[in-house]
């Protein structure tokens, strides 16, 4: 009888392939993050800071295409926070600046970036 209900028993984690156990986890870690990011993103609709929207274009994964850093400039420099519209603004310049740069090592780059992403993080709600 214990073999019947064995048999219909799901495999343990131990008995998958890698790749099927390496994706188990992965939506298992994944699932409550956009819960999190979906419950998160409801929160209120006051309209917000120019600033903190632009916040998203250079801390994001993807790359912001040169045509955008006008656009995105002017986000940051109507932004109601001081540091942040100072911090935005500077990081825009700088990346318009390397664009043609040479012989630079990118540390200046790591710092402007490390200064936004502390302005952003400071106002974010």
């Amino acid at each position: 009888m214990s073999d019947r209900l064995a048999a219909h028993r799901p495999p343990t984690l131990r008995n998958l392939s890698t790749r099927t156990r390496r994706s188990a986890i992965g939506a298992a870690a994944l699932v409550p993050a956009l819960l999190i990011g979906a419950l998160g993103s409801t929160a209120s609709a006051a309209p917000q800071d120019s600033g903190l929207v632009a916040c998203a274009y250079p801390l994001a994964t993807h790359d912001v295409p040169a045509a955008a850093y006008p656009k995105l400039r002017a986000e940051f420099a109507g932004s109601r926070f001081a540091d942040l519209r100072t911090a935005g603004t500077a990081y825009v310049d700088l990346a318009v600046a390397l664009r043609t740069a040479r012989g630079t090592d990118g540390y200046q780059t790591v710092w402007f970036y490390q200064r936004l992403s502390a302005a952003c993080a400071k106002h974010e709600l």
